[in-house]
């Protein structure tokens, strides 16, 4: 594994394409600030050619003097390479389909029209002095030789990374293992991974691409993108330092407060179960659970909520326990006698039945 994992946020490009969500330049603005105070390492700050709102998005982000690096997207087109020139970015993401089904059914260009676009597109980027990262749309479902070859032509051709997309959540860890472990051992070039969540594993299959040795990960805050979204920007961070001790430059402490302003500037909700920043993530109701939490927090927390700026909740219920309900009424400068504990126990299980 990398011993340092970079961070490429995607949350003001493929998050906005979350249906039915659409950001001001403000907006954007406000976001990246965030961003870069929480420490990731890319800023993909829009896809210029989409909109004249999308493009001044953009060129306000790159002017804000931010720390981190920002990064517009590109299809393999001179026109849209030129717009994202204008933006004045750090780096520009550049992709092509390399699967059959892209190939065919929506681009209709054969895989030498599709190498010789991705070439001339990543040769006239860095003709223009910028960083190029070149993505192979729809690269788990490509042919593994020819996926090889379109990056080992781009990498020829000057690109300084290439990105494994899992465009459709079509993978499965072992599989994404394998994949990348293959490419890293026949292209030299800095390997990143953009995952999505269709069945579920975007995180999952990003943690097995950094276990195959890529060192960077496309998220976005709240695992918001377009269906069912991409890699989660806070259960990578936390799952790197967490579970495998792998450094990133993510301020954890300020995740919480990133998930807030993406949820409400947004508009979509966070899920009362999601993962590190949901309501529940930290709240503990059962009896057993509440008594373990109160004698020890490891017993039912794999890490402490502060880590990323929350707190401990217990909550009263029908799973409730005495131990539990104590706490929760000293909490309120509450002293009951045994006598009346018992009381109280019954009529919160009275209440829940």
């Amino acid at each position: 594994m990398p011993e340092r994992v970079w961070i490429f946020d995607t949350t003001l490009r493929d998050g906005e394409q979350t249906p039915g969500v659409a950001l001001t330049p403000e907006d954007k603005l406000d976001i990246a600030k965030q961003l870069d105070k929480l420490g990731v390492d890319v800023i993909e700050a829009g896809f210029p050619i989409s909109s004249e709102g999308e493009m001044t998005a953009v060129k306000k982000i790159a002017a804000e003097g931010l720390h981190s690096e920002i990064c517009a997207l590109a299809r393999a087109s001179r026109k849209d390479i030129d717009a994202a020139l204008s933006c004045n970015v750090d780096r520009i993401h550049v992709f092509i389909a390399t699967s059959p089904t892209h190939m065919k059914k929506k681009l209709k260009l054969t895989r030498q029209e599709v190498l010789r676009r991705a070439v001339e597109s990543v040769e006239y980027a860095k003709e223009h002095g910028v960083s190029v990262e070149f993505s192979a749309e729809d690269a788990t479902r490509s042919s593994e030789p020819f996926l090889i070859s379109a990056f080992l032509a781009v990498v020829d051709a000057g690109a300084d990374r290439i990105n494994v997309p899992d465009t459709v959540g079509f993978c499965t860890p072992k599989v994404m293992f394998n994949l990348v472990r293959t490419i890293r051992e026949k292209v030299k070039a800095p390997t990143s991974v953009h995952c999505h969540d269709d069945l579920g594993m975007a995180v999952a299959n990003s943690l097995a691409a950094i276990e195959a040795g890529a060192d960077q990960a496309h998220v976005t805050v709240n695992g918001i993108g377009e269906r069912a979204g991409n890699a989660s920007l806070e259960e990578l961070a936390v799952a790197l330092q967490v579970l495998y001790g792998v450094k990133s430059n993510i301020n954890l402490g300020e995740i919480f407060k990133a998930s807030q302003l993406v949820s409400r500037l947004t508009g979509v909700p966070i899920p009362q179960n999601k993962a590190v920043v949901g309501e529940n993530a930290f709240a503990h109701e059962s009896g057993i659970h509440t008594h373990g939490i109160l004698r020890a927090p490891s017993t039912y927390e794999p890490f402490r909520p502060e880590l990323v700026g929350r707190r401990r909740r217990l909550v009263a219920g029908k799973h409730a326990g005495a131990h539990g309900v104590e706490a929760m009424l000293e909490e309120m400068d509450l002293i009951v006698s045994s006598e009346e504990l018992s009381q109280i126990l019954e009529r919160v299980k009275s209440l829940g039945d």
